[in-house]
């Protein structure tokens, strides 16, 4: 019992020690250039900014999506496609939205693959081969295999600040090889529901960085690993800023109590202080992949969730 409440008070500790968000990006797109647009297209379909001519590229992702280049001026065409994959309004969900709508439905969690993987590897898991043709008719299809109708409804949901989200690293973390500026990779560990709507699926992306590394030392000074929690993406693809705040913390601890914080995937840190005299190394911070904990929103959001039957 005492070796149990000992590294529960190690993960508080570390807990408390862990601090920060920066805000979350613009989502609707207002701000940006067509160059900026269309790289966020790219990522979002394929995982890569893709090279080449302008006209070219957007050529590419129109014959990928709707099957067919469109005859247009340029830059109309960038916002069409890019309001189609990312923008979600009342009634009309995004193609990002949809790919989440018919993977969650099915698999109950999302995938951070880009959308074109994830439509292939539904149509696998449906009929068992890929399908031909653009993106978007595809994944008409899908939706009518997921859902009775063919559809699903999306819902504007605020989400309020301070709610909790249960969230997990997807890869290590040590003070020994982490260095100021590494990106850490998130992901929703459970789904987060309102009302009814799905606000965030399990498996929905976030995003933290090291903010400062401080190595162990002489005279039994440990290491220290801070980390600095940026956004995890709502249903409809919008970021939503994160933080770790009083609440998350006492959840986390609780988690910690609960499971007499020996499960896998907890902070496993070794003992602080001065360790048997002045010339003794003190301890590295290690935090293993799937390691988690609770996260907070810092501030009030309005997203569209998708209503669950």
């Amino acid at each position: 019992m005492k070796k149990k409440m000992t590294t529960v008070l190690l993960i508080m500790a570390f807990v408390l020690s862990i601090a920060g968000t920066a805000p979350a990006a613009a989502a609707n797109g207002d701000d940006m250039t067509a160059i900026n647009k269309l790289e966020i297209i790219e990522q979002t379909l394929y995982g890569t900014i893709q090279t080449g001519a302008l006209v070219e590229r957007v050529g590419k992702l129109e014959t990928d999506v709707y099957g067919a280049a469109v005859k247009d001026a340029l830059l109309p065409r960038v916002d069409r496609i890019y309001a189609y994959v990312r923008l979600t309004t009342e009634g009309n969900p995004s193609m990002l939205t949809k790919t989440n709508a018919v993977e969650w439905v099915m698999t109950r969690a999302v995938t951070n693959t880009p959308v074109r993987d994830r439509i292939e590897n539904l149509e696998r898991l449906f009929t068992g081969v890929p399908g031909t043709g653009g993106l978007d008719g595809r994944l008409t299809k899908l939706l009518k295999m997921a859902y009775s109708d063919g559809n699903f409804e999306v819902v504007s949901t605020l989400v309020a600040k301070d709610t909790l989200i249960k969230i997990k690293t997807l890869a290590p973390l040590s003070s020994k090889q982490s260095r100021v500026g590494d990106l850490v990779p998130l992901e929703a560990a459970d789904d987060v529901m309102i009302g009814g709507v799905l606000i965030i699926p399990k498996g929905a992306k976030g995003l933290a960085k090291v903010q400062k590394v401080v190595p162990s030392g002489n005279f039994g000074r440990d290491a220290r690993l801070d980390i600095k929690f940026d956004t995890v993406e709502a249903a409809d693809g919008k970021p939503i800023a994160i933080f770790l705040g009083d609440k998350a913390k006492e959840e986390t601890k609780s988690m910690a109590a609960a499971a007499g914080a020996s499960v896998a995937g907890m902070f496993l840190l070794g003992p602080v202080g001065i360790i048997g005299g002045a010339f003794v190394n003190g301890n590295e911070v290690n935090i293993a992949a799937g390691t988690q904990m609770y996260l907070q929103t810092q501030n009030d959001s309005e997203v569209f969730g998708i209503r669950v039957k």
